[in-house]
């Protein structure tokens, strides 16, 4: 079934008003989708040009959605049976255009079903507050009402290739919630996932005009998605770079990052190594360690870190990885083999520094182990910089104020797990690490699909994901008073 619904969308796949957009194109206007893992061709999609662009933001713009609460709830809901019903479907698709295992494809794919079940609870619910005046001595006898309502202009959503389908979600649904007009661009590395979502959404009722899926080179059309005049809001996931970038071409206008990260996972002297190092190793290696909350650093104290690495170093030996479409496996391909060759160059120099490998650094293709690398320095670039692959790199510290130091010794302030039972230790942590969210015995990337979630320094401007905070981005308030006895 995968098959045919890439054959069917090649050279067609956008959606541009819900009208499969892109026919007859040459091959210059044209981008390959490959399979990480076999580096074949499983499709391509159409490079959209300006003109196309502009029109889309225009058509979005012109159009005012009137859904009901009851029809926005209903449309999630179907869509998310849908989502259900088809996962193995959906699976297959992020496996074979992202390079996921099987077993990370379904999980996402088993998400991508809660963020529409959460968006539809989402929308039942009021969302205005009441102030009553007379509170002070100059008061009034009235009280002050909030609303919230859609933006004036249209959402512009960016979206990475790590999570083709759930990062997807997380922009679209919040749009859906709030009566919002958004125009979708994927990662040309993964389109085919955006495209099937919108077509899942399209099924269950979306009326066409409020989702626009875009495909094309960013190198063409993103200062056109930064810039448009209908653009009212921009929301990213991606890397560093180009956030700041979008920060500086943006203007005056509504802008959420959510950016890189650099997590660690701090194990204090009395945690349960087992534990720990399971966690650790989940980490660092699901979804092949491409995930902005991914274990990127395991910060140990010295007094249990011997313990702490040869556990690490079993259960690294023990995590599987090779063919995605291999049930069996723990892990596939990281999304292209520049991405692989990256890792390894990063690993070879922090051995030449002076770091110890432990086990893995092995690279044929997109393929790489996972990889564990001891005696690591803050300084390294493997640790200071992040590296968004399957590496656990080992920092050794003595106590808590330098496993502090360490955590926040970078540019970056996403998530953290610690790894302790000591309620001193949890309070220090929780309240010092900067970071935007701190989980205990549990790793850094845990979280609902509701919750809030998104970082501060490199990692974000604070802003939150998750679909209420992403709603509250999503909407303006509006306040009115009335006379009240």
């Amino acid at each position: 079934m995968i098959e045919q619904f890439i054959l069917d969308n090649q050279l067609n796949a956008m959606r541009l008003g819900g009208r499969k957009v892109g026919a007859d194109r040459s091959p210059d206007r044209c981008i390959a989708v490959f399979n990480p893992y076999s580096g074949k061709q499983i499709g391509s999609v159409p490079k959209a040009s300006l003109e196309e662009v502009r029109d889309t933001f225009a058509q979005a713009a012109a159009y005012k959605p009137t859904l009901t609460r009851f029809e926005r709830a209903a449309i999630l809901n179907r869509a998310a049976a849908i989502a259900a019903r088809r996962l193995d479907e959906v699976a297959a698709l992020i496996s074979a255009e992202a390079g996921l295992c099987l077993k990370d494809a379904i999980y996402e794919a088993g998400r991508v079903s809660d963020v529409l079940l959460f968006g539809a609870n989402e929308v039942l619910k009021d969302d205005g507050q009441i102030f009553s005046c007379d509170l002070t001595h100059h008061g009034k006898k009235r009280r002050v009402y909030t609303q919230r309502s859609p933006l004036l202009g249209v959402i512009c959503a960016i979206t990475p290739f790590n999570h083709p389908m759930n990062q997807v979600a997380h922009k679209v649904v919040p749009s859906i919630a709030t009566n919002n007009r958004m125009v979708l661009k994927p990662s040309e590395k993964v389109p085919f996932s955006a495209i099937l979502f919108a077509d899942i959404l399209f099924e269950a009722g979306l009326p066409p005009e409020m989702l626009s899926v875009i495909t094309g080179d960013p190198k063409e059309i993103a200062d056109e998605l930064i810039t448009n005049a209908h653009v009212d809001l921009i929301t990213f996931t991606g890397g560093v770079a180009i956030g700041k970038a979008i920060a500086n071409k943006a203007g005056y206008r509504r802008i959420v990052l959510e950016l890189g990260g650099n997590d660690p996972i701090i194990v204090m002297e009395d945690a349960d190594i087992d534990e720990a190092s399971t966690l650790a190793v989940a980490g660092s290696y699901k979804n092949s360690g491409q995930r902005c909350t991914a274990v990127k650093r395991l910060l140990v104290h010295s007094a249990v870190a011997e313990q702490f690495v040869e556990q690490v170093v079993a259960k690294t030996r023990a995590w599987s990885f090779g063919d995605p479409s291999d049930k069996s496996l723990d892990m596939g391909t990281v999304i292209d083999e520049p991405a692989a060759m990256f890792f390894e160059s990063r690993v070879n120099d922090a051995l030449k520094q002076g770091a110890r490998l432990l086990v893995g650094n092995q690279r044929h293709g997109a393929l790489y182990s996972p990889t564990v690398v001891d005696h690591v320095r803050p300084e390294m670039l493997l640790v200071k910089e992040e590296t968004f692959g399957p590496v656990s790199p080992i920092i050794r510290f003595k106590d808590i104020d330098e496993a502090i130091r360490i955590s926040n010794g970078t540019a970056y302030g996403l998530s953290s797990a610690v790894c302790t039972n000591r309620l001193d230790y949890i309070t220090r942590f929780v309240s010092e690490l900067e970071v935007g969210s701190v989980n205990v015995r549990e790793v850094p990337g845990y979280r609902l699909e509701l919750t809030p979630f998104g970082g501060i320094k490199d990692s974000g401007l604070g802003y939150k994901e998750g679909v209420q905070e992403a709603i509250k981005s999503f909407t303006n308030t509006k306040t009115y008073s009335l006379p009240w006895v």
